[in-house]
């Protein structure tokens, strides 16, 4: 079984980089990895994935070596499963609001005893069956990484305690949702919405808890960066091509 190198890096105080994926070609996943991104986000919620097409992603991240993490549509314990034994280590859980919510996530995501995962040998997370039972059903609760999307004021009050729950590795703080939640949506800089993201950070850390976010400058990465968000999703894949396409026209026709 390969360690999960994004669990690693992240236990080391790295902070790691990576952007959304919408775009269903593997080619995307390895001219992310080749730029010098940490991951991608394989992004099930908001994509159009299957979980063929996700498998296919992931392996193409594993072929160049970039971690994939797959964010699922919502936090339900047979789609977790499936996307589980496709081969991802790194799953994201949208709109996790409550204790009970985060105690749910593990619990689909953990084995005995530390969850109720269904169990089976014959899938491509445990190669078919080429590593032993005790090796895949042992050793999977240590090497899959689980993070929790904050992503309305719900979550942010509960946070103390959901923080708290065993299980949870990495705290992502969801801004444009969150802006909706704090009554400005779509502003991201509104100080609502930056200083209930500040205050997240310190409470996450507080406990322990690596922290994530979305952003899509250089300069709120740093700054998310230097407060101590680790996990930074840097833009999306569509929105980049988008953008350095427009660059390029307006360039060639003014």
């Amino acid at each position: 079984m390969n360690q999960n190198k994004l669990k690693d890096n992240l236990i080391k105080g790295q902070t790691l980089y990576g952007p959304f994926c919408k775009l269903q070609d593997p080619a995307i996943v390895e001219i992310a990895a080749l730029s010098g991104f940490d991951f991608v986000i394989i992004d099930m919620e908001h994509g159009p994935y299957s979980i063929e097409s996700t498998q296919n992603m992931i392996r193409a991240a594993e072929a160049r070596g970039i971690t994939p993490v797959v964010r699922v549509t919502e936090n339900s314990e047979t789609l977790i499963l499936r996307v589980l034994d496709i081969g991802a280590k790194c799953i994201q859980i949208p709109q996790v609001c409550t204790k009970d919510d985060a105690n749910k996530v593990v619990k689909a995501i953990k084995f005995f005893p530390k969850g109720e995962r269904g169990m089976c040998r014959y899938v491509r997370a445990a190669e078919y069956t080429n590593i032993e039972p005790e090796n895949h059903f042992g050793k999977a609760n240590d090497n899959v990484i689980s993070i929790i999307h904050i992503e309305g004021m719900e979550g942010i009050e509960n946070l103390t305690e959901i923080v708290q729950v065993d299980g949870i590795d990495v705290i992502f703080l969801g801004p444009y949702d969150l802006s909706q939640s704090c009554g400005v949506p779509g502003q991201v800089n509104d100080p609502k919405v930056v200083n209930a993201m500040k205050e997240a950070v310190k409470t996450a850390k507080k406990h322990g808890k690596a922290v994530g976010t979305f952003t899509e400058s250089p300069e709120k990465a740093k700054m998310w960066r230097d407060i101590g968000v680790q996990y930074i999703s840097y833009a999306v894949d569509v929105g980049l091509v988008m953008n350095t396409f427009k660059s390029i026209t307006s360039e060639l026709k003014n």
